[in-house]
């Protein structure tokens, strides 16, 4: 490497060592994890996004934590997660504001078992191929060099590849409990909030080792977000146009979209990079979000339309065109008691800290007429004669999508 490509490396080393540096703010003994999310499922109310694959196929989901990283049916999600290193594992108590519509406050229980990822797995045929077509970027015509095909073997129980793309995910920071935290939902408390309901007020956590200090307050930011307002236009051959109205508290968007047509999977991703879509349908932090935004990952704030471009989808048959996923990510609120002092040189040991993450998510067959297949309850055509052949129906249809996949 040359020497003046050295010199400005050296450089910045010099000053950093020459700047008053801060020290790391200490673990707090008391972490409170929120997790807030709106969903809105078009047309098919108890089937969700690209979640839980045997909840939507199997039957009803069952209500437990976590609830917000995987909605199904459309409404208000909301986790918390206490980890109490001064008492493990013990039940604690959350009061929350009269407008959530749960009561007075909710319990916080252990994990009857630590809660792990579900596993999302099959059986793995060996030698069982699969071509997957990645396409990215919205407009009316498909760009140069796309799609990137990817061929997918399996050999000796493990995925070959041939072929690469980006492949970004959102940041892991999730909660994975185990008995020494207390949740909520839990097997006691599983009702969800109605739509309506609001996060915003005083909040206030007891229980044995939890001090008294442990209450705040939530404002807007941290309250659910509004419902993406999803519309689609056209058939898919010919490219449909999605469209939707600005979402309040929207920092950035992200739309994918699944199909399989014929012995391929298509994936196809609003970003205006190459990349395969689905890590990025998760809660993100404001640094990921403003990089991804002028990196053109993620669509910006004031963005209201994307279209597919013409000839990546067919026409919908019985499965329809595809599944679609869409994510608006909303802000994140940290809470810590007693605040941090202005002056670095003074002590500090802060007592409790609260993580709130919020998003507003929307799921939709591509392709198809949904004004019989089910509808969101808060939809006046919602017809009440015969909500249970419908939902089978939906639940039919979504099986023939992802059979083979």
């Amino acid at each position: 490497m040359s020497s003046h490509r050295l010199l400005p490396a050296a450089l910045a080393a010099c000053l950093l060592l020459t700047l008053p540096t801060r020290a790391a703010a200490p673990a707090a003994p008391i972490q409170v994890f929120i997790d807030v999310d709106t969903h809105r499922m078009a047309g098919m109310p108890d089937m969700g996004a690209l979640g839980r694959f045997a909840g939507m196929l199997g039957g009803k989901q069952d209500l437990g934590y976590p609830d917000a990283r995987s909605a199904g049916a459309s409404g208000l999600y909301f986790d918390i997660a206490l980890h109490n290193t001064l008492a493990p594992g013990l039940p604690a108590q959350q009061a929350i504001p009269t407008g959530l519509g749960l009561g007075d406050a909710l319990p916080l229980l252990p994990p009857t078992r630590a809660t792990l990822p579900e596993s999302q797995g099959g059986q793995q045929v060996e030698g069982a191929e699969v071509r997957m077509l990645v396409y990215w970027g919205c407009g009316a015509a498909i760009r140069p060099g796309q799609p990137r095909v990817i061929q997918v073997r399996m050999r000796n129980g493990m995925p070959e590849a041939s072929g690469t793309i980006e492949a970004r995910r959102a940041p892991d920071r999730d909660v994975r409990p185990d008995p020494s935290y207390a949740l909520w939902p839990n097997q006691k408390a599983r009702k969800r909030a109605e739509r309506g309901a609001s996060l915003q007020g005083e909040h206030r956590i007891t229980g044995q080792g939890v001090p008294e200090s442990l209450k705040f307050t939530l404002g807007p930011q941290a309250d659910f977000m509004p419902d993406i307002a999803l519309q689609q236009q056209g058939a898919p051959a010919d490219g449909i146009v999605l469209s939707w109205q600005p979402v309040a508290r929207a920092g950035a968007y992200f739309i994918n979209v699944m199909a399989k047509q014929g012995n391929d999977m298509v994936l196809w991703s609003s970003a205006e990079v190459p990349d395969m879509g689905s890590g990025l349908m998760d809660f993100l932090p404001g640094g990921s979000l403003e990089r991804w935004v002028k990196e053109k990952v993620l669509l910006g704030a004031e963005t209201t339309r994307c279209q597919i471009p013409k000839g990546i989808l067919k026409d919908g048959g019985e499965t329809g065109a595809g599944l679609l996923s869409m994510i608006a990510y909303g802000p994140e609120t940290n809470l810590v008691w007693p605040p941090r002092p202005a002056d670095p040189k003074q002590p500090w040991t802060p007592e409790w800290n609260v993580r709130v993450r919020t998003k507003s998510t929307a799921s939709a067959m591509l392709g198809m007429d949904l004004s019989g297949a089910g509808q969101d309850p808060q939809s006046p055509a919602s017809d009440p004669n015969q909500p249970a052949e419908k939902e089978s129906t939906g639940k039919k249809l979504l099986r023939g999508l992802l059979k083979g996949l």
